[in-house]
């Protein structure tokens, strides 16, 4: 995947899910000021399509192969569900594996969250989890 220079606010009014994309996007945005916001599009490593808005740019450790840039958080509409990816850890396990059982009504991944929709998710642990992700992050730009 890559950095695109397409508008983000054009790709998340264009989406079918908007108002939930809206919402998340706002409560990203205010949970991580000062990161960049930019769309990202591409194979993700298990070779789907994707398009990702990505929060923070980041220094990805790989466990094979050199370092990526990658995004601190990212937000993705999928076919039946939104999306959204958290590359931060404390101590050994993403954040979204540590507090699985607090987001609400969601699938948990590696690092990913899924759902059907924003109300499927506690907003308050959400925006928690967000803001810790951050304060990991002290270099995301």
């Amino acid at each position: 995947m890559e950095m695109v220079a397409d508008d983000v606010r054009a790709f998340i009014d264009s989406s079918d899910r908007s108002d939930n994309l809206r919402v998340l996007d706002e409560m990203i945005l205010a949970a991580m000021p000062g990161l960049s916001r930019t769309l990202w599009r591409g194979k993700m490593w298990g070779g789907t399509e994707q398009q990702i808005i990505g929060y923070g740019v980041i220094h990805q450790k790989r466990p094979k192969g050199a370092d990526v840039e990658w995004f601190l958080v990212g937000l993705a509409v999928q076919k039946r569900h939104l999306s959204v990816y958290v590359n931060a850890a404390e101590g050994s396990a993403y954040l979204v594996q540590q507090r699985s059982a607090l987001l609400g009504n969601v699938k948990v991944g590696a690092a990913a969250v899924t759902f059907a929709a924003a109300s499927d998710l506690n907003l308050e642990e959400f925006r928690d989890m967000l803001t810790r992700a951050r304060e990991l992050s002290p270099d995301a730009t």
